[in-house]
């Protein structure tokens, strides 16, 4: 059995340099989405989420082996963060931030199979925010994106940078702060995380 690697299959959205701004096109892609609102360091809305998250993309993962006969890699965590009031969306605000947290699945993931996971998840007691999760096709477009290694609270220079970068290409921002995260906090230091930071951006 052929095993489907979407990180090289979408090669050019997930394996950004780390040392030049890039503008691509992203294509409409399915993820797994749960929105929240706190500080991911303290919210249990955010510890539930990424429970479901993970619960429910291995659950899809091992029903299209089994049902459809294709393995696939799970892919990792990936986040939205906004604020109602973007003046107030900082470092030291975080308790205002808004969020929607998901997970790329691969197109073979039908809302059948995502329907009968959430059933079985939800069964086994493992899936707090199974009711608030939803499959959808999110259409980012053109984005400015980069590699970025180092602290999470250490992002606002990079994030700045970019945003000088998309100006200077004739693009402005549109569409909400992306983040992808390739490092499992828990077991790598700080300053070597690697997240790609992506802008949705529009031609002026």
């Amino acid at each position: 059995m052929e095993k489907l690697d979407l990180r090289k299959k979408y090669k050019d959205f997930y394996s950004p340099s780390k040392k030049d701004f890039s503008i691509v096109e992203v294509p409409p892609l399915h993820y797994l989405m749960i929105d929240g609102k706190g500080d991911p360091n303290t919210s249990t809305t955010y510890q539930g989420a990424i429970q479901t998250l993970y619960g429910l993309s291995f659950t899809l993962k091992f029903a299209a082996k089994k049902v459809l006969g294709q393995d696939y890699t799970v892919m990792g965590l990936e986040g939205l963060w906004w604020s109602a009031d973007i003046g107030s969306f900082s470092m030291e605000h975080k308790n205002e931030w808004e969020w929607t947290m998901m997970m790329l699945q691969p197109e073979l993931v039908t809302s059948e199979l995502f329907v009968e996971a959430c059933r079985q998840l939800k069964a086994k007691g493992k899936g707090p925010l199974v009711e608030q999760t939803r499959l959808e096709l999110f259409n980012e477009g053109p984005c400015a994106q980069i590699m970025y290694i180092g602290a999470y609270d250490d992002e606002p220079p990079t994030i700045a940078h970019m945003h000088e970068f998309i100006h200077a290409q004739g693009y402005e921002l549109t569409g909400k702060h992306h983040e992808i995260y390739l490092s499992d906090a828990r077991r790598v230091a700080p300053e070597k995380n690697r997240t790609i930071l992506r802008q949705p951006v529009k031609k002026v």
